[in-house]
């Protein structure tokens, strides 16, 4: 979320962070985007009986400041159909692994069990099924021997600072059109 702000502050887009909304009050996110002059929210999802309910309450607070696109980052909560088909086509994901392969946790784990020789990360438009949906942009890390969860993870980050905001901004400048389940750039 910070490398998407700065991207958004430094390369002057034509767009605006309206908000930075968590379900955990605690969420780091949340001051940086009050230092840099963001509105911020809390929907605590414990507050919820149910995944439905809570995702009744975050669309909600999400749709008071309707935005055009809405930004996974560090959303660590399984959608419900609903919600995910109220923001078709207008919300992104980033998944540290280089989808389809390893979807859900513990991603980086899984490619050093598996033995891969590349590994990295995936932006994609959300879908009902996890982990999955149109592929935006993917960058690709060497996995090193001796690497470890943690190492494996720093490099991974690093490009995902590289190509979440670029996939962004692509959005905000219309360049991507998604067809028969592909997305292309303009």
């Amino acid at each position: 979320m910070e490398a998407i702000v700065r991207a958004a502050q430094v390369g002057k887009w034509p767009a605006r962070v309206a908000a930075i909304i968590s379900n955990r009050a605690d969420a780091a996110g949340l001051a940086f985007a009050s230092a840099n002059g963001i509105a911020t929210a809390v929907v605590p999802s414990k507050d919820y009986p149910s995944r439905d309910a809570f995702d009744v309450a975050l669309q909600a607070e999400i749709d008071r400041y309707a935005p055009d696109l809405v930004v996974l980052a560090g959303f660590m909560r399984i959608l419900t159909e609903s919600f995910v088909r109220h923001y078709e086509g207008r919300m992104l994901n980033i998944h540290p692994s280089l989808l389809p392969s390893f979807k859900g946790l513990h991603t980086h784990q899984q490619a050093l069990d598996a033995g891969v020789k590349l590994h990295g990360a995936t932006v994609h438009f959300v879908t009902a099924e996890l982990d999955h949906g149109p592929i935006v942009a993917q960058a690709a890390v060497p996995v090193e021997e001796g690497d470890t969860e943690d190492t494996l993870a720093a490099r991974v980050l690093a490009q995902e600072h590289l190509i979440y905001p670029q996939a962004v901004r692509d959005f905000i400048e219309g360049r991507l059109t998604i067809s028969q389940g592909r997305v292309s750039r303009a």
